[in-house]
């Protein structure tokens, strides 16, 4: 070593480098947990709820998710989404309460009993197990997402299955029936096997389903009708007369008793050699085709002529319990876009069918339903009793076959109604159901009859409502449009009552059935559902007054579907958890927050039993998110084990990672997550991170109290700094308003690396480590970063929510950053804006340049060069102006030792290495380096600023 490298002093104690416990590695999977159980052991909900005490409310309605199975990643998406929305309106200064809920009553949760405990359970026993299921998975569901960091009432979440619920269940009921909307009727409804229930519009998905066609003949029981309708009077009666049908049902066409034709369709009759057959003239062709036969139309005739004609069961000759007519009912839902043109009907297994032919004078209770609930034909239906009714096909087909009435078929793939929970194909049912009809009819019990018809009250309040993304609005006002009345019963344990007792033989409502519906509201609050299951029928009417009517009635069994549950919690459960939020007509939300799928499930049953109880829509505003997916765009599914488990990421990257990614996607679509996805947010997560330990970093030593500069005297590109973060908060801010975070993780990620890490803090790294600790130059940049500190992580807490807070303990000075409000930075300078755009641009030209350079290996650093930049004053004297102003300070902002600017013909960039020496502590290159002897690496402005008044600075 020799004496000079001796002598060689180490500057690095005389910089004001950062320091902060603020952690480069989050080491998120470790440390969540602890913030999320500090937060419930400091009752942080309850600090929050105090703290915004009196102020304006918004009311984000939890959507109940089922209380069935572990929760997974669209759980975890909805469940975020919700807290980032409720935590943005929280720091707007909004009394934002978040009251998680739970559905639990239905059909899943009895499966999973019967399937451990076996079915035929009594009604006692399966409702007491399904409780405790139901309250076992919620325990279980709520820690996953409290894992999530979702903060909320977890101390009193609502369920659907409190007492206090399920009577306010039975007292929103009966005031629909009070408005007129609920009626008893035989109708088809969908009916699942699985299920053995009935199931709503809104349950039902399509799917397609492989069928057999068949084209069946109906032989005319009066062919000399048949030959005078179509103008062949005394035409020989010998050949057999069909009117050929299509369907792919062919389980109804043992309960066929009617046939329809369009009464405006041409049809024909066609001689084949197989007997004449009556068909949609349109269709005669492809039929002769599909059946294999020459044909010859012999005449037509409108349909109008053939109604009233009667035709055998094509069983009628195979056994004596199909020996029945026919008739022609004459109907408009016959086409002739496919098939025969002839429709055969089967009132009990088609709503159409059904319609048909009640209007025509078939009674209910002569209409044919030999269909079980459990899928079978009753074992006493003549030759197919017992079979279920999808393997019977074959047996069908064959029997028509061999009675000579079987003209055609073929298997097809074709939509079809499913179950939405089972994915199993459902069929039309006639059964007596209770329903809430939609349009004009007469209820029971009316007493404040509903102004305007259900369908045209839901349709005029979509028009009030809000849609986030708008295309929702067209989607829900489509389902209501066309929507059937809505069926309410089931025929199940687990759930609210239908506490009616019906009549043995008129089936009529007892006359106090309003007085039965508040005691078994009152009894139900007291004991919760089971008080009203195990009453007998004798002690429940005697409380009303009518003991003697116990022999004459029954109790009813039957339930109300769970989306009468979940859809009535703008009643059952706002007005209890949101006190003071409260409509003149009833509770109202500001925002219900599902995935699309409840346009048909709990936006669609709320908006209707709202609008039946109050004449409007339970909510202001409704959002939807799409599903989650893989990177091609399947939906996440255990089957084909695309997904990603949010308690895997919980563990591996850490909860937050998760929140970024929901944060980051555009949920008005489906929202893909995988692997390589996840592991982009990760990078993205990082770049926060470092940008916000830079800042943390930075202010260590700074108190506002004391060491603040106004904004005043702070120096330029401080007050750009300032305005351009105002600027962006705006821009936060609106998007915050409207629900959308993905454009502000994406804008943040660019001013995280582009206003600030390549521009803003790339340039004050030397003022904030080179000028002396008090300097204004450094307190100056210190007030713009601890402005900006402040800012970001109010921006980036709903989302970011654990590092938020884990900043704000080192940073803040109240318990938690929820606690918080937007922060208060002033609004954006126009003209100050306008100037440093047009300098960024500059300085990114230059830096390509200097960059060309440095590979090139002429220079180690931008501070090694020195530039210069001819500007054309004609066409850019406002950057020419801009740049000029700025004095000695433009090196500073360029990183370069030199820089000087030059008027000429075009915009150009010089750039050459320097030729003076390196300044050991700034690391600058200039031609003072040694000015002072006692310090002899070290440029003139360093000494200065260690051992004089300081370099002043104005602008950089």
């Amino acid at each position: 070593m020799t004496d000079k490298t001796a002598d060689k002093t180490d500057y690095r104690a005389t910089l004001n480098l950062p320091d902060t416990p603020f952690p480069m590695r989050g080491d998120l999977p470790r440390r969540e947990p602890g913030w999320v159980k500090e937060w419930e052991d400091k009752g942080l909900y309850k600090t929050l709820r105090a703290a915004r005490c009196n102020h304006e409310k918004f009311v984000l309605h939890d959507g109940p998710p089922y209380a069935n199975g572990q929760i997974h990643m669209g759980h975890a998406v909805n469940k975020i989404l919700k807290d980032m929305i409720v935590k943005a309106r929280q720091l707007k200064g909004l009394d934002a309460a978040y009251i998680p809920g739970w559905d639990c009553h239905g059909l899943p949760i009895e499966n999973a009993i019967e399937k451990k405990h076996g079915r035929n359970l009594p009604r006692d026993e399966m409702q007491a197990k399904s409780r405790a299921y139901a309250t076992e998975q919620i325990g279980l569901q709520m820690a996953d997402f409290k894992r999530l960091g979702v903060l909320g009432d977890w101390d009193h979440p609502y369920r659907t299955m409190d007492f206090v619920n399920e009577a306010e269940e039975i007292r929103a009921f009966k005031r629909v029936i009070e408005r007129g909307f609920v009626y008893r009727g035989l109708k088809p409804v969908y009916w699942c096997f699985d299920c053995g229930s009935s199931l709503a519009e809104f349950e039902i998905e399509y799917a397609d389903k492989k069928s057999q066609t068949l084209d069946v003949g109906f032989k005319a029981a009066e062919p000399d009708k048949v030959l005078g309708a179509f103008g062949l009077e005394g035409k020989s009666t010998d050949e057999d007369i069909f009117a050929v049908i299509w369907t792919t049902t062919a389980w109804t066409i043992p309960a066929n008793q009617a046939l329809n034709l369009n009464p405006q369709i041409i049809y024909a009759l066609v001689e084949t050699e197989r007997g004449r057959l009556i068909l949609a003239e349109s269709l005669v062709e492809k039929c002769m085709e599909r059946y294999g036969l020459k044909g010859k139309v012999l005449a037509t005739v409108e349909g109008e002529a053939l109604g009233g004609l009667n035709f055998q069961h094509p069983l009628y000759d195979v056994d004596a319990g199909y020996r029945r007519l026919s008739p022609v009912y004459l109907a408009d839902y016959a086409t002739a876009d496919d098939g025969t043109g002839i429709v055969h009907s089967s009132p009990a297994y088609g709503l159409d069918d059904f319609n048909s032919c009640v209007s025509h004078g078939l009674a209910y209770d002569d209409i044919l339903n030999p269909v079980q609930g459990n899928g079978s034909y009753a074992p006493d239906f003549p030759l197919f009793g017992g079979l279920n009714i999808w393997k019977a096909v074959p047996t069908i087909i064959d029997t028509l076959k061999g009675a000579g009435r079987l003209f055609a078929t073929e298997t097809i793939s074709h939509s079809y109604p499913h179950c939405w929970r089972h994915k199993t194909p459902v069929i039309y049912r006639a059964a007596a159901q209770w329903f809430i009809r939609m349009d004009e009819g007469v209820g029971v019990f009316t007493k404040d009859k509903a102004p305007d018809t259900l369908r045209n009250m839901a349709l005029a309040a979509i028009e009030e409502t809000s849609f986030y993304p708008e295309n929702g609005q067209a989607r829900l006002r489509d389902m209501i449009a066309g929507r059937p009345d809505w069926c309410i019963s089931r025929q199940r344990s687990w759930g609210v009552p239908l506490p009616f007792f019906l009549h043995k033989d008129t089936h009529d409502l007892h006359p106090k059935t309003m007085e039965i519906l508040d005691l078994a509201a009152d009894m139900v609050q007291a004991g919760g559902i089971e008080a009203w299951s195990k009453a007998s029928p004798e002690e429940i009417l005697a409380k009303v007054g009518a003991a003697v009517d116990a022999a004459s009635y029954n109790k009813s069994t039957d339930i109300l579907e769970v989306w009468f549950d979940s859809g009535t919690t703008h009643t059952t459960v706002l007005k209890h958890s949101h006190p003071g939020s409260a409509h003149d007509s009833g509770p109202e939300a500001d925002l219900y927050l599902e995935g699309h799928d409840q346009h048909r499930g709990w936006f669609h049953s709320s908006l209707l039993t709202a609008c039946a109880m109050y004449g409007r829509a339970p909510y202001r505003g409704l959002l939807t998110h799409g599903f989650t997916v893989d990177a091609q765009g399947r939906k996440m599914s255990k089957s084909l084990g695309n997904g990603i488990d949010p308690q895997e990421i919980n563990k591996k990257l850490g909860a937050e990672i998760t929140r970024l990614w929901v944060a980051a996607s555009d949920y008005s679509g489906d929202i893909a997550g995988d692997d390589k996805i996840l592991a982009r947010v990760v990078d993205a997560y990082r770049r926060i991170r470092n940008t916000l330990r830079f800042l943390l970093a930075n202010v260590s030593d700074f108190d506002p109290a004391k060491d603040a500069v106004p904004f005043a005297d702070m120096l330029e590109i401080d007050r750009y700094a300032m305005s351009r973060a105002a600027q962006f908060q705006a821009e936060v801010l609106a998007h915050f308003e409207v629900y959308e975070f993905h454009p502000v993780v994406a804008k943040l990620q660019v001013y995280c690396s582009e206003d600030l890490g390549a521009f803003y803090l790339d340039i004050l790294k030397d003022r904030l480590y080179t000028t002396a600790p008090k300097s204004l130059a450094r307190r100056s940049a210190q007030t713009a970063l601890w402005n900006i500190t402040h800012a970001m992580l109010r921006w980036m807490a709903p989302f970011l929510s654990f590092t938020a807070e884990e900043a704000w303990k080192i940073f803040g000075d109240s318990e938690s950053i929820f606690l918080e409000t937007y922060a208060e930075i002033g609004a954006p300078d126009p003209a100050l804006m306008e100037k440093w755009t047009r300098i960024r641009v500059a300085r990114e030209m230059v830096n390509k340049e200097i960059e060309a350079l440095r590979e090139a290996g002429k220079v180690g650093s931008s501070l090694q060069a020195n530039v210069e930049l001819t500007v054309p004053m004609a066409e850019h004297g406002e950057l020419w102006e801009a740049l000029a102003s700025l004095g000695d300070d433009l090196k500073f902002v360029f990183i370069t030792s030199v820089m000087r600017i030059a008027a000429g013909d075009t915009m150009a960039v010089k750039v050459t290495p320097s030729e003076a020496a390196k300044c050991d502590r700034c690391w600058h290159w200039r031609d003072d380096v040694g000015i002072d002897p006692a310090h002899p690496t070290l440029c003139g402005r360093c000494t200065s600023n260690l051992f004089g008044a300081g370099e002043e600075r104005k602008f950089a």
